[in-house]
């Protein structure tokens, strides 16, 4: 999420309701880069931003910590995700199963081919043979 924050040059601070709804502590940024980042492009503006809900303002020491805890910890949180993921990924490997999209069989791509061949288009022979159209275009371009 990129906030516009080139209009808040008048005023002292920024309040939100609450900009971490789904999930508590959830900071708008990906990493803590973007995260402090943030917090200087608005601190330069002599923005401050306070938010309701979790009782954060980054106008005091206390909140800014708070502030910049939660981007670790989202950060944090963001990474074990992947991890996990990469873990899971890594499992399924080596138990043999095959990842990414169904192969299109050969008798789908000669008949994509012949269909091509005879002038049709490409959202017609999707219509007919009831394939996507990265489908018809992906065997199309492996030609």
């Amino acid at each position: 999420m990129r906030l516009s924050y080139q209009h808040w040059i008048p005023w002292s601070a920024f309040a939100c309701w609450g900009i971490f709804n789904d999930i508590p502590l959830r900071p708008p940024g990906e990493s803590l880069q973007q995260l402090v980042g943030f917090l200087d492009e608005i601190h330069a503006k002599g923005v401050d931003l306070y938010l309701h809900q979790q009782n954060i303002d980054t106008s005091t020491p206390s909140g800014n910590a708070m502030f910049q805890m939660a981007g670790v910890f989202a950060e944090f949180e963001r990474s074990m995700i992947q991890e996990r993921v990469r873990a899971g990924l890594q499992r399924a490997r080596a138990q043999g199963k095959v990842l990414g999209r169904p192969k299109v069989s050969a008798r789908t791509e000669t008949l994509i081919r012949q269909k091509r061949e005879r002038g049709m288009g490409i959202l017609k022979i999707t219509r007919e043979i009831g394939a996507g159209t990265s489908v018809v275009q992906r065997v199309l371009s492996s030609n």
